[in-house]
């Protein structure tokens, strides 16, 4: 009974270390809460005035500027100010566009952090700041596309936002058909023709408009700011990674695909590749739900026998 006991309490007492520690930060969480919140200092406050040199914002200004009344008056891919995702998007971000625009970057800049939070988690969180700072300074939405391509996973309507904004990395999709998953390309592809309804009924011209914006990038390169690969020889590699990722059980390999298809692999795209951190982890790697990897100290001990009665 009393090596019962004690195998009891020392069993209590690792639980409660495990819990306290859990709770605790760790330095390495600390550090990275610490650089998240300096890149996120400075983003604001280089934002203003815009267009100035080592500026920021300047991919994100491209969706603060474009009006709904008139979303493709500069649709110029390669000019610094050009909107040329669909109308959806647009509307998904006319509400914040209300606020004066470093307010506006600032709560877009927190939103870009999250992605990064989620898809590397807390003790990574500062290796996915440096590695996405890039990104983080422009403003640009790849980190929220690896973000949709992680959750795509799970709930595939999350595909319509990489749909519906980059359009090629949705080269990923074939993860679904490789593997003969229809109920999930379904579901991407019906949520994706849900918002186009929705969006097309409030704003008919603007998707005319968007078809032809399309169009008009459709194999233009990018800037000095992007790889000098067209995107016709990356394709067919997308599409290779893609399939040998759905044969072989490899889910990082899918937002690998779709930043290879990206329209043009900008220097900032490269922060996609946070996505495989996440996809790593038990909860995304299908092997468990969420919590997976949060083990317990140990296995409790046996339930101790009731005292005979004297």
């Amino acid at each position: 009974m009393t090596d019962r006991l004690s195998q009891l309490a020392r069993w209590r007492s690792r639980a409660w270390a495990s819990a306290r520690d859990r709770i605790r930060p760790s330095r390495s969480e600390v550090a990275g809460w610490a650089i998240a919140l300096i890149a996120w200092v400075l983003i604001v406050f280089m934002a203003e005035p815009f267009g100035r040199e080592w500026g920021t914002g300047q991919d994100a200004y491209c969706y603060y500027w474009p009006t709904l009344a008139d979303p493709y008056a500069r649709s110029d891919w390669t000019e610094p100010i050009a909107y040329v995702y669909s109308p959806a998007f647009l509307q998904l971000v006319t509400p914040l566009t209300t606020l004066p625009w470093q307010a506006f970057l600032a709560t877009w800049t927190v939103i870009l952090l999250a992605a990064v939070r989620f898809l590397t988690g807390p003790r990574l969180l500062w290796f996915g700041v440096l590695v996405g700072l890039m990104e983080l300074a422009g403003g640009n939405i790849s980190l929220l596309l690896a973000a949709a391509m992680v959750v795509g996973f799970r709930w595939p309507a999350a595909w319509a936002f990489v749909l519906l904004t980059k359009v090629t990395p949705g080269i990923g999709l074939l993860w679904f058909v490789v593997r003969r998953e229809w109920t999930a390309l379904f579901t991407a592809l019906a949520a994706t023709a849900a918002i186009v309804l929705v969006s097309g009924a409030l704003m008919p011209g603007a998707w005319a408009e968007w078809a032809t914006v399309l169009q008009s990038v459709a194999g233009r390169g990018g800037t000095w700011a992007a790889v000098p690969i067209p995107f016709i020889v990356r394709l067919p590699l997308a599409v290779i990674v893609v399939v040998w990722g759905a044969r072989t059980d490899r889910r990082w390999a899918v937002p690998v695909a779709g930043m290879i298809a990206l329209p043009a692999l900008w220097y900032g795209g490269f922060s996609m590749l946070l996505a495989t951190i996440a996809l790593n982890r038990p909860e995304w790697r299908g092997q468990g739900g969420p919590g997976a990897d949060d083990a317990t100290p140990s296995t409790p001990p046996e339930r101790l026998p009731s005292p005979a009665p004297a």
